[in-house]
């Protein structure tokens, strides 16, 4: 009875470390996921602070006038762009602002002849197609700045395009490529360039984010531009019809006929 009762105070002790260590280890494991979580909340609250986003310039900012290589001075009022087809070489400008939180460092640019709207170009230029910057082109946050590009070469079939388009008084995109000052959280901003009589609009159609989702998935966006695509088509169909002349009468039916039904 007496060894029954006796107590193997070495198995207690090795169990109640046990006990103590795996207490332990949950609470270590909680700490650090709990560390973890506090670094990703302020690893995106650093992002935010310093997350630029490019738009065009409001009409009342005032004008701003750059150099390009060469000498040639071009200037654009606010809510504009400076668009010049002179001795062969393209000058472009577009007056922006910052809405974002961070300096807009921009790294390269990509264009082409057209509006191109998301209905008829539903994703950005290949990153291969953008020209890199020669100019460090800072744009202060909450504050307007002003982004430049040339195109020189006679030999560049997009160069050809868009002096025929600037020509024609057609309309130009332009893609902007920018990052913030760590060269971080790339982004991609479409702008259209619209002439309107001595001046050219610009106006912002679209952003992408190279480093991250955000706040709209690609996915939904291609979906409402199907949706527009598709009531669009409905629409002219429908006007199509509405427009056309009414079916011809047959023969037999266009004769005037009497009470017993024989012609008149």
């Amino acid at each position: 009875m007496v060894d029954l009762l006796a107590t193997d105070w070495a198995t207690v002790s090795s169990l109640a470390t046990a006990a103590g260590t795996l207490v332990l280890a949950v609470a270590t494991f909680q700490a650090v996921r709990s560390s973890n979580r506090s670094a990703r909340i302020a690893e995106v609250a650093l992002q935010e602070q310093r997350r630029p986003l490019l738009a065009p310039s409001r009409l009342e900012d005032p004008k701003q006038k750059i150099m390009f290589f060469g000498g040639h001075w071009v200037s654009a009022l606010g809510g504009r762009a400076a668009v010049e087809h002179l001795d062969g070489t393209v000058y472009l400008a577009i007056s922006l602002r910052n809405v974002g939180t961070g300096i807009a460092v921009c790294q390269g640019w990509a264009v082409r002849p057209g509006r191109g709207s998301s209905a008829e170009v539903s994703t950005h230029a290949p990153l291969e197609d953008f020209r890199l910057q020669s100019r460090d082109l800072y744009i202060p946050a909450g504050d307007i700045g002003m982004w430049q590009g040339a195109l020189r070469d006679p030999g560049d079939p997009v160069r050809v395009a868009v002096a025929d388009e600037i020509d024609n008084n057609g309309a130009i995109t332009i893609e902007l490529l920018y990052s913030d000052q760590v060269g971080t959280q790339r982004t991609i901003s479409r702008f259209a360039l619209t002439p309107a009589g001595d001046s050219w609009f610009s106006g912002l159609t679209r952003h992408w984010y190279l480093d991250w989702q955000g706040p709209r998935p690609e996915g939904d966006t291609l979906q409402a531009i199907e949706m527009i695509l598709r009531e669009r088509a409905a629409a002219e169909e429908r006007l199509a019809s509405q427009d056309s002349p009414p079916p011809p009468l047959d023969e037999e039916e266009s004769v005037p006929r009497g009470v017993e039904g024989r012609p008149l």
